[in-house]
């Protein structure tokens, strides 16, 4: 009981989370950091990754630790009129480096990165060597000023990496992984309960039609349920979403025809076992219409099971979505937990071990699963007094 509850705590939290995050932290899929960075607490005793938003001529920081893996500054400069000359340098300790050229323009955007050979050129540096090293090879004060004999208004903006970023570090494109994985949330529990309540709702009306009515309509629904329930139904899967395509509604509409079996067969089940009881005779001795029937009476009595289905069904669907994703078979620019894994298979996490990729997608996967898995068996419970007594005793 208290596992359940905690969980169902904790199910509010994550959903707080997935739609209270992104007001603060920026889109997903953009690029902030190198590629494969570790997060920020596997080490605590080196340097942090610093960022500059420069707006004067000079801008002046000190560097105490051993050189960054990469820097890069963006941005725009302009001048009143155009200067003769003018220049964007960096003054480090033991060295003067010409970053950029002004000189005749107005306007200029800026985007510089220490892994661009043009610019290694541009220093007269070997295109091989690894600029960060050369340039923070020293530490104490470092300067970046923009020199000209023109007025300027600067804005740029100065990053310096150092091989680790943020909570869960970075992926194979430089995004965070903990702004993924907080996407992935959304998706998940979007594909999960949707597809559920979809399928929930067919399987009842099906099942409901087949106990009720029985007879030629019985035998074929669940000649029907027998046929869907023989198909193996990842390869359909797999084939459905190659041919209706990848987005997130097909993958919820896929996942909804073959996930409705299991709700009409339970209750089917249900129906049978109550159209013949007293109460619902004597509804039809005075008259009553089979739809005032079920919608009045065997509705109501389906509707705490139908309640245990949906929530035991949504952990099956947020596993199927995971899968059909780490098969490549969902929308690439649709950052769900399926698939952070795909990716971090696809480009060598798992042989490389970033575990930082592989970790919190697959973690929250399980988590969500069981909460709800939780939260079923307790409707389950509520449902049937008799299993609550059972597990009393």
């Amino acid at each position: 009981m208290t596992l359940r509850r905690y969980g169902t705590l904790f199910l509010f939290f994550l959903i707080l989370l997935s739609f209270l995050a992104p007001l603060f932290m920026g889109p997903a899929n953009e690029a902030v950091a190198p590629p494969f960075s570790k997060p920020l607490w596997l080490d605590l005793g080196s340097a942090r990754p610093l960022s500059f938003n420069v707006k004067e001529e000079t801008l002046s920081f000190r560097w105490n630790d051993k050189p960054p893996t990469t820097f890069s500054i963006e941005g725009t400069v302009s001048f009143e009129s155009p200067p003769k000359e003018a220049f964007l340098l960096l003054i480090t300790p033991d060295r003067i480096y010409k970053l950029a050229d002004f000189s005749g323009g107005q306007y200029f955007n800026v985007d510089i990165d220490s892994r661009d050979v043009p610019l290694k050129f541009y220093l007269g540096l070997d295109p091989f060597v690894d600029l960060p090293s050369v340039v923070f090879s020293e530490r104490g004060e470092y300067k970046l000023t923009v020199k000209s004999d023109s007025e300027a208004r600067i804005n740029l903006k100065v990053a310096i990496h150092v091989g680790r970023w943020g909570l869960f570090g970075t992926d194979q494109r430089g995004r965070d992984v903990f702004r993924l994985f907080v996407a992935g949330i959304k998706i998940s529990l979007l594909v999960g309960i949707s597809a559920t309540i979809i399928a929930s709702t067919l399987g009842m009306g099906l099942g409901l039609l087949a106990g009720y009515i029985g007879g030629l309509i019985d035998s074929s629904i669940m000649r029907v349920i027998d046929v869907l329930l023989a198909i193996p139904t990842l390869p359909i899967l797999m084939v459905i979403s190659g041919v209706w395509g990848r987005g997130l509604w097909q993958i919820v509409l896929v996942l909804s025809i073959f996930s409705w079996m299991g709700t009409a067969r339970v209750v089917r089940s249900m129906t049978l076992s109550l159209r013949e009881a007293p109460y619902v005779e004597n509804l039809r001795a005075l008259g009553a219409s089979t739809r005032y029937i079920l919608t009045r009476h065997l509705i109501p009595e389906a509707l705490p099971l139908l309640l245990a289905q949906m929530a035991l069904g949504v952990p099956g669907a947020i596993l199927a979505e995971a899968g059909l994703s780490f098969l490549g078979l969902s929308d690439p620019l649709m950052p769900s937990w399926g698939r952070m894994l795909h990716e971090a298979h696809v480009f060598g996490a798992f042989t490389s071990g970033a575990w930082w990729l592989i970790f919190p997608p697959g973690l929250g996967i399980v988590v969500i699963c069981l909460i709800f898995m939780g939260i079923g068996r307790k409707l389950e419970e509520q449902a049937d007094p008799r299993l609550k007594e059972s597990l009393r005793r």
